[in-house]
């Protein structure tokens, strides 16, 4: 089995994704971390840098590699899905999106300071706005990928964990 998990920054994809390897004893893989690794540089450095298209043309490439391992947990970064190859790329896996509420996804991003060091703001709007802006745009996307949605609002990582394995055992 391959599971595939999408879904906007701080939705808890990375965390509950090693959750889930770790229950159904698999493999697990970070497209941003693979990308930051290949890159060696932060993906915040990659859009300074290099621009958002060089990130973009990475994790395209990225996913597309490790979408074809089997027996495994899938994280994705939050756009990966707006390009046609990634969607392509992950189409033969069970597509989990986790989802939560704007307010929600900007708490977890402002308290997470990892996240704010490394990750670029995406639009000149910054915040909140940004992040309802974005979820507008991308909803549809992730809507059509999934599988499987799960909400993540006033939940643990291990709560998210647990309902995935139900859905996919």
């Amino acid at each position: 089995m391959q599971l595939i998990l999408i879904g906007y920054r701080g939705t808890g994809k990375t965390t509950v994704a090693r959750r889930v390897a770790e229950i159904l004893k698999l493999t697990c893989s970070d497209a941003d971390v693979e990308v930051e690794h290949r890159a060696g540089k932060s993906i915040k450095q990659i859009f300074e840098e290099d621009g958002e298209q060089t990130f973009r043309d990475m994790e395209v490439e990225v996913i597309a590699r490790l979408a074809q391992q089997a027996d495994s947990v899938l994280s994705l970064g939050g756009g990966a899905v707006m390009r046609e190859e990634t969607r392509e790329a992950i189409a033969g896996g069970v597509v989990v999106w986790l989802v939560a509420r704007p307010e929600t996804i900007y708490q977890r991003m402002t308290t997470d300071t990892k996240s704010a060091e490394q990750r670029p703001n995406l639009t000149s709007a910054g915040g909140i706005h940004e992040v309802s802006a974005l979820l507008a745009l991308r909803e549809p996307v992730y809507r059509a990928c999934a599988d499987y949605t799960v909400e993540t609002d006033d939940k643990s990582a291990e709560q998210v964990a647990q309902e995935i394995v139900c859905l996919v055992r």
